[in-house]
C-alpha cells in the first residue's frame, strides 16, 4: 500500500420529509449490499474458529516475512506460500507464468471472487529481513505490508477447509507479485488480462494491518526516471559548458514551485537524484526519479504536463545561462510505473457489502483512497476493494517497520471471510 489513506465520508443522502420515506430510503441503501450469511451456522463456526487461531496467524505472518521477496525476486516466498496452501488441503495450488500463487475453491456455479495478498516488498536484495519481537510488537521489513495480508489469506484458506465451507461460485486465493512500485502491478495485470481475463467478478486485496478502512478509490500515479545528458567535461577546462546537473537542479526548483489542488488530493515528489563521476567533472549524465499521484485522472494528466514543462524550463534556463556553450542538453523520460486511477460510489454493492461486514465484526467503517493492487481492476470497471488484516502497523516501507498484535487482530481474517462469503455465496 503506497499512500496514507484519506478518510472519506460517504456522500450525503437526500433528506426526506417523513419518517416513512426515511425508513424506505434506509432500506433501499441497505439493499445495495449483497446478503452476508452472518447467521449461517457454518459461517458462525468459522468466525469462532478464527479467534483461537490468532497466534497461528501471527506465526504465519512472521515466518513468511523472514523469506526475502525483493522486487522481481519473489520466487522463494512464492514457493513457500504455495507449499503452505498445499499443506492446508489445496492440492491445486500453483504458480502461474508471472509468479503469482493461486489456489481455487468452490462449485463454480456463481460469481468468481479473487482475494489476494502481495508477496513482494520494497526492500532490495540483501536486506536483512529477520524479525525481532518485544511483547506484542514485531519489527521487520514488510511485517505489515504485506505479510499481514498474506497471513490473513492463509487463515481464511485454513478455516474454509477445516469448517468445510464451499463457495457457491469460485474463490481464488492468491499471493501475487509486483504490487510495490518497481513491480508496476505486474502480478494483477497478468491475472486480469491473461490468466483470468474477463472471468473475475469481484476482487479483494488484503494489504497491511489496520481496522475498518475500505479502500474503494484508486490513487493513480506516474513515475519516471528523467535523464539529463550532455557531452560533459572538466570543471575548470570546460567551464562555461551547459551542465546537465545544473539543468536538473533548475528543473527541481521549478517543480517545487508547482501548485496542485488539495481536493482531489494531488501530490508530487522528486525522490532520488544521482549522477556525476567526480567533484571536478561536468557530468555527462544526471538523473532524477519523479513520483506524482492523484485520485483524479484529469489532475494527474495536468500535473504530468506541468512537470514536463518545469523540466523544459530548467533546461532552457541552463542553456540561456551559458549562451556561448556549444554543448546541448537532452532530456529522456523512462517510465518506472503508471498506475491507473479510478473510483467507485460508496453505494456500490461491493463497498456497501464491505461496510456492513466491517460493522458486523465490530469495527468502524470508512471509505478511503490509496494506491493498491485494486487500482487495476477499479480502472477496468471491475468491482474491487482493499481491506486491512487487523492489528496495527507503523513505518511501512522502512527497515524499522513494525506490527503490533491487538486483542482483536483476529477480526481481520473474520472480515475477509464475511466479504468473500457474501460475494461468492455458500454452497448448500
Amino acid at each position: 500500500m503506497h499512500t496514507t489513506p484519506r478518510p472519506h465520508t460517504p456522500a450525503p443522502r437526500t433528506l426526506l420529509t417523513t419518517a416513512g420515506l426515511l425508513a424506505l430510503g434506509a432500506r433501499a441503501l441497505a439493499a445495495q449490499a449483497l446478503p452476508i450469511p452472518y447467521d449461517d451456522p457454518a459461517i458462525q463456526r468459522a468466525m469462532a474458529a478464527m479467534q483461537p487461531l490468532q497466534a497461528w496467524t501471527l506465526d504465519q505472518q512472521v515466518s513468511i516475512c523472514e523469506i526475502p521477496a525483493p522486487p522481481f525476486k519473489e520466487q522463494a516466498r512464492a514457493e513457500e506460500f504455495r507449499r503452505r496452501l498445499v499443506a492446508l488441503g489445496y492440492a491445486n495450488a500453483r504458480i502461474d507464468a508471472e509468479g503469482n500463487v493461486i489456489a481455487e475453491l468452490g462449485n463454480g456455479q456463481g460469481r468468481t471472487v479473487m482475494i489476494a495478498g502481495h508477496l513482494d516488498t520494497v526492500f532490495p536484495e540483501g536486506t536483512d529481513v529477520r524479525t525481532t519481537r518485544t511483547g506484542e510488537k514485531v519489527a521487520g521489513p514488510g511485517i505489515g505490508d504485506d505479510c499481514r495480508g498474506l497471513a490473513t489469506v492463509l487463515t481464511l484458506a485454513r478455516v474454509l477447509r477445516e469448517q468445510r465451507i464451499t463457495p457457491q461460485g469460485r474463490l481464488l486465493l492468491v499471493g501475487n507479485v509486483g504490487e510495490e512500485g518497481p513491480g508496476n502491478l505486474r502480478g494483477v495485470r497478468h491475472l486480469f488480462t491473461k490468466e483470468f481475463a474477463g472471468r473475475i467478478d469481484y476482487f479483494v486485496s488484503v494489504d497491511g494491518a489496520g481496522g475498518g478502512a475500505i479502500t474503494s478509490r484508486a490513487v493513480g500515479s506516474h513515475r519516471y526516471t528523467v535523464s539529463f545528458e550532455g557531452p560533459g567535461g572538466h570543471s575548470y577546462g570546460a567551464f562555461g559548458m551547459a551542465n546537465p546537473m545544473h539543468a536538473m537542479g533548475r528543473a527541481i526548483a521549478n517543480i517545487a514551485e508547482l501548485q496542485v489542488p488539495v481536493r482531489p488530493k494531488t501530490t508530487f515528489n522528486v525522490g532520488i537524484v544521482r549522477g556525476g563521476t567526480s567533484v571536478n567533472t561536468i557530468t555527462p549524465l544526471a538523473q532524477m526519479e519523479v513520483d506524482m499521484r492523484s485520485e483524479s485522472a484529469e489532475e494527474l494528466a495536468r500535473l504530468d504536463a506541468a512537470i514536463r514543462g518545469a523540466i523544459e524550463r530548467g533546461v532552457a534556463a541552463e542553456r540561456a545561462r551559458w549562451p556561448g556553450s556549444r554543448a546541448g542538453i537532452t532530456v529522456k523520460y523512462d517510465t518506472i510505473g503508471i498506475r491507473p486511477t479510478g473510483g467507485q460510489s460508496d453505494d456500490a454493492p461491493i463497498v456497501q457489502t464491505a461496510w456492513k461486514a466491517v460493522e458486523l465484526v465490530g469495527w468502524i467503517p470508512a471509505t478511503v483512497a490509496s494506491s493498491t493492487d485494486a487500482n487495476l481492476p477499479i480502472a477496468m470497471g471491475i468491482p474491487a476493494i482493499t481491506i486491512n488484516g487487523g492489528g496495527r502497523s507503523t513505518g511501512a516501507h522502512g527497515t524499522e517497520e513494525s506490527y503490533t498484535e491487538l486483542p482483536d487482530s483476529y477480526k481481520g481474517p473474520q472480515l475477509a471471510l464475511l466479504i468473500v462469503a457474501a460475494l461468492a455465496g455458500i454452497a448448500r
